[in-house]
C-alpha cells in the first residue's frame, strides 16, 4: 500500500484561518425542541447568515494580516486572542449593523496584531461596542476633532453636533441621553452639551484617553 496515501494532510493556512472564526461561533449552543421549533424555523436561517458571513469576513480579514506577517498558526496558540475571537464572534451575531460589525473585526485584528489595549480593556471595550449605538460611536469619533459651524463665536456643543449631524437636528432628547451615555462610560470629558462657550472651545477635543483608546481598538489595524 502507497504510504503517501495514509498521509493525513496539513492544514492549509486558509483553513487556520476559518477555524480561528469558527471557534467562537461553535460555542453558541443551537436550542431543541418542539416548544422553540417556531423560533427556530423563524430565526435560524437569519442567524445562519451571519454566522457564515462572519466567519468570512474575519477570515479574509486574518488571511490579510497573514500576508503582511502574522502568523496564524503561532496565533492559534495565543488563548487571549481565541477568548476575545470567541466573545467578539457571539456580540457579532446580535448586531445587523455595518458600523458596530466593523468595529468587531478590526477588534479581533487589533488583538491579533497585538495592537490592543490589556486583557481587562479588551473585554471593557467588547463591551461597550456591544451596547453601544452606532449613534454613540458616530457621536464619539465626530468630538474626537470637532469641526464647529463657520462663524459662531459662541454657542454650545449641542450646535456643532447638529451642524456635523444633520439627522439630530431637533432631536435633544436622544442626543441629550447618547451624550450622557458616553460620559458615564469615561469616553468624554464634558457632562453636557448646553453650556455656552466661545467659538474656539466649541472646536476642542471633547475624548478622553479611554475614548481614544477605544477608538484606536476598534479602528482598521496600523
Amino acid at each position: 500500500m502507497d504510504k503517501e496515501k495514509l498521509e493525513v494532510p496539513e492544514p492549509s493556512k486558509r483553513d487556520v484561518a476559518h477555524s480561528i472564526t469558527k471557534a467562537g461561533l461553535s460555542a453558541i449552543p443551537i436550542v431543541g425542541g418542539a416548544a422553540v421549533e417556531l423560533f427556530q424555523n423563524v430565526v435560524q436561517p437569519p442567524l445562519e447568515k451571519r454566522r457564515v458571513a462572519w466567519m468570512a469576513q474575519v477570515g479574509e480579514k486574518l488571511q490579510e494580516l497573514e500576508e503582511k506577517g502574522l502568523n496564524l498558526e503561532t496565533l492559534q496558540e495565543n488563548e487571549q486572542f481565541i477568548s476575545a475571537a470567541m466573545y467578539a464572534s457571539q456580540l457579532a451575531l446580535r448586531t445587523h449593523k455595518e458600523e458596530k460589525l466593523s468595529a468587531l473585526r478590526n477588534a479581533v485584528a487589533n488583538i491579533a496584531t497585538g495592537q490592543a489595549p490589556e486583557e481587562a480593556m479588551q473585554h471593557l471595550f467588547l463591551n461597550f461596542v456591544d451596547s453601544l449605538t452606532e449613534l454613540h460611536i458616530q457621536i464619539l469619533k465626530l468630538f474626537q476633532s470637532p469641526t464647529p459651524p463657520p462663524n459662531m463665536s459662541m454657542g454650545g456643543l449641542s450646535s456643532v453636533l447638529e451642524y456635523n449631524m444633520p439627522e439630530m437636528r431637533g432631536r435633544r432628547d436622544l442626543y441629550d441621553q447618547l451624550w450622557k451615555d458616553l460620559y458615564t462610560r469615561g469616553l468624554i470629558n464634558t457632562d453636557g452639551m448646553h453650556t455656552t462657550m466661545s467659538g474656539n472651545g466649541l472646536g476642542q477635543k471633547r475624548t478622553t484617553g479611554m475614548g481614544d483608546a477605544f477608538l484606536r481598538f476598534i479602528s482598521e489595524p496600523k
